[in-house]
C-alpha cells in the first residue's frame, strides 16, 4: 500500500461516501475493508453510508454497523432518489478535507483509496480511479460508452474521458454547488464547475460479489439524456441546425416545383411527392418543438423547488472521531 503522507499543504483527513441500494450482503465486508484501509493511513476518517430507498435490510445493517464501529454516519433517505442524489447528500454532510466516493458492490477495491489520496496530494482537485478492465456485461459496457460520450460533451473531452464513480476530490469544491437545488443532477458536472486540475489513475475492477446493479440500459440511457439536456445546449443547437437545413430544403423544393410548373405546360404535380414533403417537415418541426419543450419543462420543475433529496433518519457512531 502506498503511503499518502505528504509534507507542506497535504490534506490529512478523509470522508468516504457510499451510496447504498439493496446491498445488505456486501455492506459488512465493505465497511470492514474501508476501516482497515483508512486506519493504516493514520488520518482522521469517516464512512458515510447513504441508504437510497433500499428494499432489503440495508438500513438495518447500516444501523448495526454504526453500533459496532466508530466513524460511521448513516443517512436514510425517504425514498429512492438515484445514485447521484444519494452522493450529493453524503458529500454535503462530509466534514473532512478529502471526499472519496465508492460504490457499494465491492467492484472497486477499497484498498485503492490511498493511491487516489496520494495523487490528490500532488496538487490535483479531482482524481478518478479508472478500471484497467471493466467487469460488466456487454450491454452495460455499451451504455457506459454512451454515457462517456455524453460526459465528453458536457464536461469537455479531458474530464469526460477520465470520469468514474470511484473518485477522490477536495471538499472545498463543494463551494461551487452548495446552493444547488435541482432534483436532477450529476456529481461529475457539479464538480466540474469548480475543478481545474483533474487526473486519473488505473485501478483494479472486480466482479460483482452479490446482487445486481440498480442500473439497466433504460436507466443509463435516461441518465445520459438528462445530463445532455440538463447541462448542455447541444440538443437546441441540433434542433436549430435541423430547422435551418429543412427550411433551405423546403425552399429549394418549392423553387423547383414553381420553376417546373412555369416551364412545362403539361406538368401535373404529384400528390405522393407533396404528401411526403409535408410529412417530412411536420416531423422535423415536432422534433425541434420537443427538444425545446424539454428545456421549458426543466425550467418549470426548477421553479417548483422540488428538493434533490429528503433525509428520513440520520445516525452517527457515538465515538466517531473529530
Amino acid at each position: 500500500m502506498n503511503s499518502i503522507i505528504k509534507s507542506g499543504s497535504a490534506l490529512k483527513s478523509i470522508s468516504v461516501v457510499v451510496p447504498v441500494y439493496n446491498s445488505e450482503k456486501t455492506l459488512a465486508e465493505l465497511v470492514e475493508r474501508l476501516s482497515n484501509t483508512l486506519s493504516v493511513t493514520g488520518y482522521p476518517f469517516e464512512i458515510i453510508l447513504v441508504n437510497d430507498g433500499s428494499r432489503d435490510r440495508s438500513w438495518e445493517v447500516i444501523t448495526e454497523l454504526i453500533n459496532q464501529r466508530a466513524n460511521i454516519l448513516g443517512l436514510n433517505l425517504m425514498r429512492n432518489y438515484s445514485q447521484h442524489n444519494a452522493l450529493l447528500v453524503g458529500i454535503l454532510k462530509a466534514k473532512y478535507d478529502i471526499i472519496v466516493t465508492i460504490d457499494d458492490d465491492l467492484q472497486n477495491p477499497p484498498e485503492e483509496i490511498p493511491n487516489l489520496i496520494s495523487k490528490i496530494n500532488e496538487g490535483y482537485d479531482i482524481v478518478f480511479g479508472v478500471p484497467l478492465v471493466r467487469r460488466h456485461k456487454g450491454w452495460r459496457n455499451i451504455s457506459s460508452k454512451i454515457l462517456k460520450t455524453v460526459l465528453k460533451v458536457v464536461l469537455g473531452a479531458d474530464m469526460g474521458k477520465q470520469s468514474s464513480a470511484f473518485r477522490a476530490f477536495r471538499s472545498i469544491l463543494r463551494r461551487g454547488f452548495e446552493n444547488f437545488t435541482d432534483a436532477q443532477l450529476s456529481i461529475d458536472v457539479l464538480l466540474s464547475w469548480s475543478a481545474s486540475r483533474v487526473a486519473n489513475i488505473q485501478v483494479d475492477h472486480k466482479e460483482r460479489k452479490a446482487g445486481r446493479s440498480g442500473y439497466n440500459f433504460r436507466k443509463l440511457f435516461a441518465l445520459a439524456f438528462n445530463m445532455l439536456t440538463g447541462y448542455s445546449t447541444l440538443p437546441l443547437r441540433i434542433a436549430s441546425v435541423i430547422g435551418l437545413s429543412t427550411s433551405i430544403m423546403g425552399l429549394s423544393m418549392f423553387l423547383y416545383v414553381a420553376i417546373r410548373r412555369l416551364l412545362q405546360t403539361n406538368y401535373v404535380p404529384g400528390f405522393a411527392f407533396l404528401a411526403s414533403e409535408i410529412a417530412l417537415f411536420a416531423g422535423l418541426q415536432l422534433f425541434a418543438i420537443g427538444v425545446i419543450g424539454e428545456y421549458v419543462a426543466r425550467l418549470h420543475f426548477r421553479t417548483m423547488g422540488k428538493p434533490p433529496y429528503v433525509i428520513r433518519d440520520e445516525n452517527r457512531s457515538e465515538d466517531a472521531s473529530d
